[in-house]
């Protein structure tokens, strides 16, 4: 096996074309925190930025570590090649074994710890807290969606990215409503792109006997479920951006729920797996788009009222 087949191995594993998403999700919420607070650290931003890429990192391992075993059910399709830089599973293909896999995983999460230790007592029990949390629910989600009636297992593992920005926030600020907001704002957006994702992967967890929302309530079901999440995603939206946020958000999140709306119209008219495969980056865009005009609307501030 040659270094350069290893080296994109290792890429695949920590999906590291996405990987600088993640970290600017948690420093929106350290902003957040900054703004409540009237402060402003370059060196706790930088330290909060690689928290939150190497946790981001620890817990794309920490899936495929999971997944070990469904993922050799996996044919190597086109929602494969959307996550994987260089278009394969490491570890089901054998280019990775699961205790170098591990030991990723932990040299990660040790990165992870190291750097949370540096923040501010109670900040960093806060983080500590939030990140066994983050990583408990995520082995939940994996674990419980294999044998379900109902989707417990979205409705709770989707909280993991809901909590990131909360993480950000808590690097710094204390308990507030602003935690609230972002918890809102999130959370249906989380479940909004599960439902596309799901539905993109639909052949798949068929063969995995996955009982993921596609599954259990069918495409149609599927597509009901992206649409209110979205609805309510776009609510919470204002509401953030009405109180916590300002003008300089304004385009931004227009933009985005421009985007989400017309994802959903395609949906409606053409509900296949291909579409959802299609929309997943336009739904990963609407991600990146709210991300920077929250990070824009904290670096210019010019309120609403």
């Amino acid at each position: 096996m040659t270094f350069r087949t290893k080296i994109k191995a290792y890429l695949n594993l920590t999906r590291a074309h996405f990987a600088v998403v993640w970290p600017l999700l948690f420093i929106s919420g350290l902003l957040l925190a900054f703004k409540d607070y009237n402060y402003f650290s370059l060196p706790l931003l930088l330290t909060v930025f690689f928290i939150g890429l190497f946790g981001f990192e620890a817990g794309m391992v920490l899936n495929d570590l999971i997944d070990k075993d469904v993922d050799k059910l996996v044919n190597e399709n086109s929602y494969t090649k959307y996550w994987r830089p260089f278009k394969e599973r490491p570890l089901p293909a054998g280019i990775i074994s699961f205790k170098e896999a591990l030991i990723v995983f932990l040299v990660l999460l040790a990165i992870s710890v190291a750097l949370i230790a540096t923040l501010p007592f109670p900040n960093n029990l806060y983080v500590y807290i939030i990140m066994v949390y983050a990583y408990s629910v995520e082995t939940f989600y994996a674990k419980k969606k294999n044998n379900q009636k109902y989707p417990i297992a979205q409705l709770l593992g989707r909280t993991d990215l809901t909590v990131f920005p909360v993480a950000g926030y808590l690097c710094y600020g204390q308990f507030s409503i602003t935690i609230i907001f972002l918890i809102l704002f999130l959370y249906p957006w989380a479940q909004a792109h599960l439902g596309v994702n799901d539905l993109a992967d639909y052949e798949n967890d068929q063969k995995k006997n996955l009982k993921t929302v596609t599954v259990l309530y069918g495409i149609k079901g599927n597509v009901k479920w992206i649409a209110w999440f979205t609805i309510s995603n776009i609510i919470f939206a204002i509401l953030l951006l009405l109180f916590k946020l300002g003008f300089i958000a304004l385009i931004g999140f227009i933009l985005v729920f421009i985007i989400l709306v017309s994802g959903n119209i395609i949906l409606f008219k053409n509900q296949t797996p291909s579409t959802a495969l299609k929309l997943l980056p336009l739904y990963h865009a609407s991600l990146l788009i709210y991300i920077l005009s929250i990070i824009f609307s904290m670096i210019f501030p010019v309120p609403f009222f």
